[in-house]
């Protein structure tokens, strides 16, 4: 497989069915962190249909946007594969991402490694490792990610085997301990194995960016579902056959790749995701229009976890939702909370434009600035 295959001159339109996967997952988030805080723990009963089908869908929703992050930045990093690579506009605004990023995740958290750190590390892995690719070529750049993907989350199988509650590496500096195995559980979305998720969506941003032709066929997508399923509903047997082909080649191997399963789980069920919306954008992509408000919300999604961040859990500002009705809540008045919750923050990206030109006085300084550290023009 290339990443530059001929029928790359036909002009590549911005694939709709990321941004309503980043929509989808952003919502989720937003509804999933609200009924998580609030519900009364005695109401989460996992036998409960209600509560086992919010419980169930919740669970991939960080491994779907941390996927897509890769997706999305490394289908626009390509757009300018012909130029250099400082040349390349997406490489500077990348490295801009990533301080944002760190900067952000540090004053909302700053004593955690959160969602906000994993991202911003990813987005510099995948510039690190495409700095790489421009320099050795000869390997395409889907095996690079596959193969970063890969040690990721193996590297979890040496983690896990750890006594708990030991940081590690356990002679660095705390903060470095936190984007792995920190103490007091500061890890919250650690490298390992959480990263391993952005490198999946980097390999997969590389196809749809080489192959658009292939995008636009119904086999695409089917082929997504199709592999999603199979590795979702056939892990296990799938790691079991592997662990003992590796026990047969290598009896003295410490590590069962067993273990790995449900972080092979959730990359099945984010595939099928993919593939499902890949289908509606197939077929009612031309009835979105691309100004959408649906769409205009996955395009936010840093502005909506910033925003979030301090009216539930009052970072930065100190006081939040969670101080005043934390594991309070009834099973109807969660639900209406987090309708509400959800819905103020599809008003909020509604009228973004209009915010943003009332603090045009603040932001332009800003950005400008960030611009001429960056060298963007």
């Amino acid at each position: 497989m290339t990443d530059v295959a001929v029928e790359n001159k036909a002009p590549k339109k911005r694939l709709k069915f990321i941004d309503m996967a980043r929509t989808i997952a952003i919502l989720l988030m937003l509804e999933g962190h609200l009924v998580h805080d609030l519900l009364d723990p005695e109401l989460r009963d996992p036998t409960n249909g209600v509560y086992a089908t919010w419980a169930f869908i919740r669970q991939y929703t960080a491994s779907i946007f941390l996927t897509l992050t890769g997706v999305i930045f490394v289908f626009l990093l390509l757009k300018n594969n012909a130029s250099g690579y400082f040349q390349n506009i997406r490489v500077k605004k990348g490295f801009k991402r990533v301080l944002e990023l760190f900067f952000w995740g540090w004053l909302l958290q700053w004593y955690a490694f959160h969602v906000l750190e994993c991202i911003g590390t990813g987005i510099f892995a995948i510039l690190v490792i495409y700095g790489i690719y421009k320099i050795i070529r000869f390997i395409p750049l889907w095996i690079y990610f596959f193969v970063a993907a890969v040690i990721l989350f193996a590297s979890y199988l040496y983690l896990r085997e750890l006594p708990k509650d030991v940081p590690w590496p356990t002679d660095a500096w705390y903060f470095v301990q936190n984007a792995f195995r920190g103490p007091g559980n500061r890890a919250i979305f650690p490298i390992i194995p959480w990263m391993g998720y952005t490198m999946v969506g980097a390999m997969i941003g590389t196809i749809l960016h080489s192959y658009p032709k292939q995008v636009q066929k119904l086999t695409f997508p089917i082929g997504f579902i199709v592999f999603g399923a199979a590795v979702y509903f056939g892990v296990n047997e799938i790691l079991g056959g592997l662990d003992s082909l590796i026990q047969y080649i290598s009896p003295g191997f410490d590590y069962q790749v067993i273990y790995i399963n449900w972080i092979v789980e959730k990359m099945g069920m984010v595939f099928m995701v993919l593939g499902v919306l890949m289908f509606i954008d197939r077929y009612f992509g031309d009835r979105i229009s691309s100004s959408s408000l649906f769409l205009k919300v996955g395009q936010n999604t840093l502005t909506i976890y910033i925003i979030h961040m301090m009216i539930l859990y009052g970072s930065v500002i100190g006081i939040g939702l969670n101080k005043f009705w934390h594991h309070s809540l009834n099973g109807w008045q969660a639900a209406l909370a987090a309708a509400l919750f959800v819905a103020s923050f599809v008003i909020l990206i509604k009228y973004l434009d209009w915010i943003k030109d009332k603090l045009s006085f603040i932001l332009d300084p800003i950005k400008k600035l960030f611009e001429r550290l960056f060298f963007i023009r």
